[in-house]
């Protein structure tokens, strides 16, 4: 492809789109610490979200690099780093539809049990067919420089190859389209059964005026149901959008603001995975707060140590006994997670 066709990648594009890399870095690492972190979080749900982590803590550092060197060829990082990235990004795929069918199962089939044995299959699948493919992509030099023709500076399939909208199928968009289509379906048959559920339920259990529906745990579920493949949709339609464009030869394709809003897209899941289940869960929320507060008032005890250590250094001995028990005392007040 000639030169003059390459998308332009303007400085102010690749600032965001490598601060949206760093939030998701860090917020699917928070996803991680949480859950290393607090025994009672490690359900299964959890464990499925923590692999779903992985793959976007991995998509975020690849596309991060990717961004910052804004390939303009075919090179062996480049290679390198469209190779994770197509393992990471189609992974990502694999296990998002693997939560929704789980928690169609264990809530619509209410079979845990069958849930559970399903998460072997998930492994095998989320990471094993990834791996396969982009195995069969380096092996026949379909991966490099594309150009930004549906990437955003970082490299994916190389858009010299013939059949590079074939392997642009294989590597990432037939997966999205079946996302597109599959969770938007499960999560709307799990609320129908919730809603059901809680029906059934009301013949025989009022609801309490103390306790406002919006406000409930169910009902903040409930929004969660609504809103997840909502935000998937949103951040991957300007990645299908551009692929749509490029088909049809269309120069909207270089549309600056379309181009940002794919990087944005492409890089901002795992920040936006850690909004949901972790910064808008208000149980895990507040353990956060308490653990940075708890850190706040131990490094103020420590200050207060440390300046009446010195402060003991030139009064006699039984000042310092009397002093020390009432210190001990505040800090045995406070309670960390």
């Amino acid at each position: 492809m000639a030169e003059t066709n390459r998308t332009e990648v303007y400085v102010y594009e690749r600032v965001v789109i490598l601060s949206s890399c760093v939030l998701s870095f860090f917020g699917s690492l928070l996803i991680i610490c949480t859950f290393a972190r607090w025994p009672d979080l490690r359900t299964t749900p959890r464990k499925l979200l923590v692999y779903l982590s992985v793959t976007d803590l991995l998509s975020a550092l690849s596309y991060f690099y990717g961004v910052l060197r804004s390939f303009d060829s075919d090179s062996g990082d480049c290679i390198a780093q469209g190779a994770i990235s197509t393992f990471a990004n189609t992974s990502s795929f694999f296990w998002t539809v693997a939560i929704a069918i789980y928690l169609y199962v264990f809530i619509v089939k209410s079979s845990q049990r069958q849930a559970n044995n399903l998460v072997l299959y998930f492994h095998l699948i989320s990471w094993g067919v990834p791996f396969a493919i982009t195995v069969a992509a380096l092996s026949l030099h379909k991966i490099g420089y594309d150009a930004s023709e549906v990437s955003v500076g970082w490299c994916w399939v190389n858009i010299q190859a013939e059949d590079h909208v074939l392997w642009m199928l294989l590597t990432a968009k037939i997966w999205e389209f079946i996302a597109y289509v599959t969770l938007p379906v499960l999560y709307m048959l799990v609320k129908i059964h919730i809603h059901r559920a809680h029906a059934a339920l009301s013949e025989y259990r009022p609801i309490l005026t103390s306790s406002p529906v919006s406000h409930s745990p169910s009902s903040m579920a409930d929004r969660k149901l609504t809103i997840i493949p909502i935000i998937f949709i949103m951040l991957r339609m300007w990645s299908t959008i551009r692929f749509l464009l490029l088909l049809t030869d269309s120069p909207a394709g270089h549309n600056p603001v379309l181009v940002t809003l794919h990087g944005i897209g492409n890089t901002f899941q795992g920040a936006a995975n850690c909004i949901m289940f972790v910064l808008l869960t208000p149980s895990i929320r507040s353990r956060l707060v308490a653990q940075l507060c708890c850190r706040g008032q131990d490094k103020h005890w420590r200050s207060e140590s440390v300046s009446q250590n010195r402060a003991s250094a030139h009064t006699p001995s039984h000042r310092e006994e009397n002093t020390s028990p009432q210190t001990w005392e505040n800090n045995e007040g406070v309670t960390c997670t």
